[in-house]
C-alpha cells in the first residue's frame, strides 16, 4: 500500500477531494453563513418571546394571588 506524504492519512482510506473554496469561504464568510446567522437570530428571538411569555404569566398569577389575599 502506498502512503501519502502525511503519515496520518494513507492514500485510499477515506477522504476524497475537497471542494475548492473561494477566498470568502476560507475566511468563514461563505454563502451559508448569513443563513446560519439568520436562523440563529430566529431561534434566539423565539426563545426570548417564550421566556417573556412565561415571566408575564407568572407575574400575572402572582398578582392574582396577591389580589385574592388582600380582598
Amino acid at each position: 500500500m502506498t502512503v501519502s506524504k502525511n503519515i496520518n492519512n494513507p492514500v485510499g482510506q477515506g477522504g476524497g477531494q475537497r471542494k475548492k473554496q473561494s477566498r470568502t469561504e476560507r475566511q468563514n464568510n461563505g454563502p451559508y453563513r448569513n443563513l446560519d446567522r439568520q436562523s440563529a437570530a430566529d431561534r434566539k428571538a423565539e426563545l426570548l418571546r417564550k421566556m417573556r411569555e412565561k415571566t408575564s404569566t407568572t407575574e400575572t398569577a402572582a398578582q392574582a394571588t396577591d389580589d385574592t389575599a388582600q380582598g
